[in-house]
């Protein structure tokens, strides 16, 4: 039995393939994450860092509208005050930038603290700038897999500038300070840690265990100094005439010596 009525045919979405959209890539975008009682603000991994532009052109460009967005976006509920670490990676950032990155977390009463970075170029223009530095490297996560990790450092750090009050120094190598390094800073290295100035503050050279690590300073007064896991304070009342002096670990601790006598001491004591 036929029927001229016209018959329906009805089509479902479902039955065509579509292709999914693609995951956020989370791991290119600017992220905040909770750590405690502080936030960290993690950057995405510099690309084509051999290029002059990559972080002063349109990358950095793409960052600053990234940051901006998480911040002002207000899907999170900030609580006024709270501290923020920089988690930079291997991104190239200035004390012009690291400003700006500050001044926005300020308007949203976010406080920059400390920044995390395996660059020397950012972690001298963080310290420059007043923040605390860790100072991540590739060969220091290496070294971890090596059977005397303490053989495998970084390279220097070296910083042109006074340590003040708050300052927190981390470097998988040796310190070197052009400069003071004031009470109420510190300073812990895995290599040595040399302060062409005069040493207040507290210091823990050979952090990952490495009993060969020395402390020189101009004018040593550390507040505390540790050498791998030896400690020890720093004298009581400040010597009339300064000497520069380096700081090592003998069979009775750490003892402190004149740098011009210091090879004659370590002669002595491998002889005894």
């Amino acid at each position: 039995m036929s029927s001229d009525a016209p018959q329906s045919t009805e089509v479902l979405a479902e039955e065509t393939p579509q292709a999914l959209p693609p995951a956020p890539a989370t791991q290119s975008q600017v992220r905040f994450r909770r750590e405690g009682d502080c936030l960290l603000l993690i950057l995405p991994e510099e690309t084509g860092r051999d290029r002059p532009e990559a972080s002063n052109g349109s990358t950095w460009t793409e960052l600053w509208q990234q940051l901006k967005h998480r911040i002002n976006g207000g899907e999170h509920a900030w609580e006024p005050g709270t501290d923020v670490h920089l988690v930079a990676k291997n991104r190239l950032l200035d004390g012009r930038q690291l400003q700006s990155i500050a001044e926005a977390l300020a308007e949203v009463q976010l406080e920059l603290k400390r920044v995390k970075t395996g660059r020397a170029q950012t972690a001298v223009a963080a310290a420059m700038a007043g923040y605390s530095v860790d100072r991540d490297s590739e060969r220091n996560h290496l070294a971890q897999t090596e059977a005397d990790p303490a053989s495998v450092q970084a390279e220097p750090l070296y910083l042109k500038m006074t340590l003040r009050s708050g300052v927190d120094i981390r470097h998988p190598g040796t310190v070197v300070v052009l400069g003071d390094v004031n009470p109420g800073s510190s300073i812990v290295a895995d290599g040595d840690i040399i302060v062409w100035g005069r040493l207040r503050g507290t210091v823990h050279a050979g952090a990952r265990g490495n009993l060969q690590s020395l402390v020189m300073a101009l004018q040593m007064e550390p507040t505390l100094i540790r050498i791998a896991d030896r400690v020890a304070r720093g004298p009581e009342q400040s010597p009339d005439l300064f000497f520069p002096e380096v700081a090592y670990i003998t069979a009775n601790g750490i003892r402190i010596t004149r740098a011009n006598e210091f090879g004659k001491a370590k002669i002595w004591q491998i002889r005894g």
